[in-house]
């Protein structure tokens, strides 16, 4: 039947003919992840018995006719949501025996709705990585290619959703740890406006910039959970009450394709590109440009500023986000402390991994009262003419298309030593986090036979333009159906 294919769409269409139960479904891709994730390691915790529980509440609820859309349908979670009974580690020794006592609000949502919770992905440590290597649990493979990193800091529901293991996965966004790894792994990934996912129960890493979403092969797939996860929230201050407006209908009409104008930013097809990313891209242009979509060139003159000043607000964040783990109140706690300053010092040195250790650090230099206003608030006021740069570029354009990597994955330890090279595999996706703005990373091609990525970016809160957008290409091609050879097979 080649379940691990199907969409959501094909996934609900299956149960409520009840050609299969919740609970074989489960059983089927807990197999999957039974056979494949030894050589992937894109899970930390599969809590079998949690998953069947679930289905079978689910096959209860269809029973009755009382099911949802998406009841029964398996999902992954990063590592870093709260999923209340399951461990929610952060890909941390300090948060590695942590059991939440309540579920994210992405969770609970996704819960009433009646999916089934395979498990929790890896993922990078509190989400500051973009390659995957910095989890207490070991590095991540890319399907495509088990010697290259899937991409962070989301690879593990990345990794999981390209070798077909779970049909979706969640995952969160700080400077692109959702488009990034989707580019690398051949996926679409959903990067939603700043505040329309609440953030409640989910790990903090840089509170300004961290946003849930989802991981899956299409357009459709993510907004299907989009318009699930979406939403106000009053247990987070910085939901945004205009979410209402930013419902997702996959409707657009080929008519209207010529009145939709796109801009190509001059500045992001630069030395920077691999000129065989560059020339995929033109390649998926060619196929827009058929539709009826016009095009124009575009400015974003500050784009060469937005590493800088991503990485220092992004650090001071975590510094101050990071300060509660000090060995009293929940978490890790070393042995045998002296005193109390023994106590803090010991176990964040113990409990943080080197990745994290290094941006508190910088957090912390750049927040520091002699450094203040020479590195945060700058940074800050760089945020505020980012985001203005955009909003200028929407005013002649609809959308704005743009590379999501500067290169297709890279092999595993090649880029550890060199912590700018590092952060560099950002500079497409950190300016839309600095922005708020909503971006799709969509599979567009292969070079060396590695999945490419390409970003569709909307003005605040047009999900429903960007996702219409993807959807359309993705009628006319079929990029977001290819699976990995070593994972094409039950």
């Amino acid at each position: 039947m080649d379940i691990y294919k199907k969409s959501i769409s094909e996934l609900s269409e299956l149960i409520n003919k009840k050609t299969i139960s919740s609970i074989e479904m489960t059983n089927y891709f807990i197999r999957r992840i039974r056979s494949f994730d030894k050589n992937l390691n894109s899970f930390i915790t599969v809590d079998e018995d949690f998953s069947y529980a679930q289905a079978k509440i689910a096959d209860k609820q269809i029973a009755a006719n009382k099911n949802t859309f998406l009841t029964g349908i398996p999902i992954a979670h990063k590592d870093l949501f709260s999923t209340k009974g399951i461990l929610t580690t952060c890909a941390s020794k300090m948060l590695e025996n942590y059991i939440p006592p309540y579920d994210a609000t992405v969770v609970s949502k996704l819960n009433n709705q009646g999916m089934v919770t395979l498990g929790k992905t890896n993922m990078d440590e509190f989400a500051m990585g973009s390659s995957n290597e910095s989890s207490y649990f070991g590095s991540v493979k890319n399907p495509w290619d088990l010697t290259k990193v899937p991409g962070g800091s989301s690879g593990g529901s990345a990794s999981a959703v390209a070798a077909r293991l779970s049909p979706i996965a969640t995952g969160s966004d700080t400077g692109g740890s959702i488009r990034q790894p989707a580019s690398f792994c051949g996926l679409t990934g959903l990067k939603p406006t700043y505040g329309s996912v609440s953030r409640y129960g989910m790990i903090a890493y840089a509170s300004s910039l961290d946003q849930g979403g989802p991981l899956a092969t299409s357009a459709e797939d993510c907004a299907i959970l989009f318009n699930i996860i979406r939403g106000f929230d009053n247990n987070d201050p910085t939901s945004n009450f205009k979410i209402k407006q930013n419902e997702v209908k996959l409707n657009l009409n080929k008519k209207n394709f010529k009145s939709i104008s796109i801009g190509i930013p001059k500045e992001y097809f630069s030395k920077d590109l691999d000129k065989n990313i560059s020339d995929v891209i033109d390649q998926s242009i060619g196929v827009f440009k058929k539709l009826g979509f016009n095009f124009k060139e575009i400015s974003l003159p500050q784009h060469g500023y937005t590493i800088p000043a991503y990485y220092i607000i992004a650090s001071a964040e975590a510094s101050s986000n990071l300060s509660r783990y000090d060995g009293v109140k929940f978490g890790y706690r070393c042995k045998n402390p002296k005193n109390l300053e023994d106590l803090y010092s010991r176990t964040r040195k113990e409990g943080f991994g080197k990745e994290v250790k290094k941006r508190i650090m910088i957090g912390a230099y750049a927040l520091s009262s002699g450094y203040y206003d020479e590195y945060y608030m700058r940074a800050l006021r760089i945020r505020r003419i980012i985001r203005d740069n955009f909003l200028n570029a929407f005013k002649d354009v609809d959308y704005i298309f743009a590379p999501t990597c500067p290169s297709t994955a890279f092999n595993i330890g090649e880029k550890t030593s060199n912590a700018l090279e590092m952060y560099l595999s950002d500079i497409y996706t950190t300016p839309v986090n600095l922005a708020g703005l909503p971006a799709v990373s969509i599979p567009v091609g292969f070079s060396n036979k590695m999945p490419v990525g390409m970003q569709i970016i909307g003005n605040d809160f047009n999900e429903n333009g960007i996702l219409n957008v993807a959807h359309a290409f993705q009628k006319e091609t079929d990029w977001h159906n290819k699976v990995p050879r070593e994972f094409d097979h039950e």
